[in-house]
């Protein structure tokens, strides 16, 4: 088996994730010759990874339609990482109150390895989240409110590696796609200690979000809420004490919970 030349990765992998990602992201089951063309790969190797996973389980073969589809370890994947995000009680707590004070969906969002997941929301019928904003949600860093924030806490060369990989496609037409304008936003986010999003991921939706750091006083995650663009420049002053108040208690929430854990770690060490 064979490595990638430039980053030490094994080659069949990546482009066994590769086939993963396009049957994912297509809108139903895509015959091989389609996969093949569209990742530039070789139609028996195509075939060999698409049998490879899914032996996995994490394709199924249609074969009345000819064309391969997400299998059930897919699933069982998305379940181990709500599993794993998890927040403590205490967080979801705090979300719910930010969600009543705010009267819009909250959210908490986890740093992960340069990446901020979307861990737990808050929500009713009245102030319901953004669909896409569900748990686990991840990309387009530069659009969303906690990912603006992620990339302001960052070193400047780590936020301009990461734009680099994800780089900055426009979500809605008012979308920053400019790097330097999007650096200037950074700044004030870093000055504030405050990112808002304004149109960027929705359009006529604004989201504002406050930082999370545990009791090293390191970045760990972030409040946030979603709202109609013109109720959150109604409301802008309260909503901003919501979440910032947010974040502070979160804050609590999270060096507390760790402390906690810490605790337990040290008593079942002390036990026989």
């Amino acid at each position: 088996m064979s490595s990638h030349p430039r980053t030490g990765l094994l080659q069949s992998v990546e482009r066994a994730m590769a086939v993963l990602d396009h049957v994912a992201a297509a809108p139903g089951p895509l015959p091989a010759r389609d996969i093949s063309r569209a990742l530039g790969l070789a139609l028996p190797t195509t075939y060999h990874l698409l049998t490879t996973l899914v032996t996995g389980g994490y394709l199924v073969h249609l074969a009345e339609e000819h064309a391969y589809a997400l299998g059930h370890r897919v699933d069982d994947l998305a379940r181990g990482l709500r599993r794993q995000i998890a927040v403590p009680p205490e967080v979801e707590r705090v979300t719910a109150v930010v969600h009543r004070q705010a009267h819009a969906a909250a959210y908490y969002a986890a740093l992960r390895d340069a990446e901020m997941i979307v861990a737990h929301v808050a929500e009713c019928p009245a102030h319901p989240r953004i669909r896409v904003l569900d748990v686990g949600f991840h990309r387009v860093p530069h659009a969303t409110a906690f990912g603006k924030l992620m990339l302001a806490m960052l070193e400047p060369a780590a936020a301009e590696d990461l734009l680099d990989t994800t780089g900055t496609p426009p979500v809605t037409a008012g979308t920053v796609t400019d790097r330097r304008l999007l650096r200037r936003q950074l700044a004030q986010v870093r000055s504030t200690g405050l990112a808002i999003e304004v149109d960027e991921f929705q359009a006529d939706l604004s989201c504002m979000a406050a930082p999370v750091t545990d009791a090293a006083d390191r970045f760990v995650g972030a409040v946030a809420v979603s709202m109609p663009t013109a109720r959150m420049r109604e409301h802008r002053w309260a909503v901003e004490r919501a979440v910032r108040l947010g974040a502070v208690r979160a804050t609590r929430a999270v060096s507390l919970s760790a402390a906690a854990r810490a605790g337990r770690c040290h008593t079942d060490g002390a036990n026989p």
